[in-house]
């Protein structure tokens, strides 16, 4: 079976773990992962206040981070969402502050107008389809977030944080030399360092 195949067979399972989770946890999920998220910041040398956090606005039953980022917000973060450009691309983040209007964009998501400043993430909180221990992350297969990681570290530090239900991690995430690490993965069931 070949790296897609691979991968192709373990969206649809993860598909279906990720709604199950979803449903099963409920809308406490979101305030789970706030705190056990901030319980680990100083673990994850991510300092308080100050530094650009990008997140992300779930679609369909992705992990709700808007509870978070309007904390982190709060706390004096500089928040950001993703803008998904062209295939091949990487994400570009522009700022973000909690009820201001948004756009749709491409894949059903929603993002800051363009009037808004592009900014260089400190934190990136990746949505996920499913993880492993080693840190490999299992998306939509469009590559969006390996590129954005990739071309972010080779600009400065970052913590890459992989955003889930505790019910998404699996044994092993089918990987090539594109994949990027995760740093950590912050679930409802609490931070877990991985790679």
């Amino acid at each position: 079976m070949s790296l897609d195949d691979e991968k192709t067979r373990l969206r649809a399972l993860a598909r279906r773990r990720r709604a199950a989770a979803n449903q099963a946890a409920g809308p406490g999920a979101g305030q789970a992962l706030r705190d056990n998220f901030v319980a680990a910041m100083a673990a994850m040398g991510i300092p308080a206040g100050g530094p650009v956090a990008a997140g992300y606005l779930p679609i369909k039953e992705e992990m709700d981070v808007c509870v978070l980022l309007s904390h982190l917000h709060g706390e004096g973060f500089v928040c950001a969402l993703p803008v998904v450009g062209a295939p091949g691309a990487a994400l570009v983040f522009r700022r973000w502050v909690p009820g201001a209007p948004l756009e749709k964009g491409r894949f059903g998501t929603r993002h800051p107008a363009p009037a808004e400043p592009e900014l260089r993430p400190d934190v990136v909180l990746a949505p996920l389809l499913a993880f492993d221990a080693r840190g490999y992350r299992l998306g939509w297969g469009g590559g969006y977030y390996d590129r954005t990681i990739e071309e972010l570290r080779g600009t400065g530090p970052l913590v890459a944080v992989g955003v889930a239900y505790a019910a998404q991690q699996v044994d092993s995430v089918p990987h090539s030399g594109q994949d990027q690490r995760l740093d950590w993965v912050v679930t409802e069931d609490g931070a877990v360092r991985v790679g």
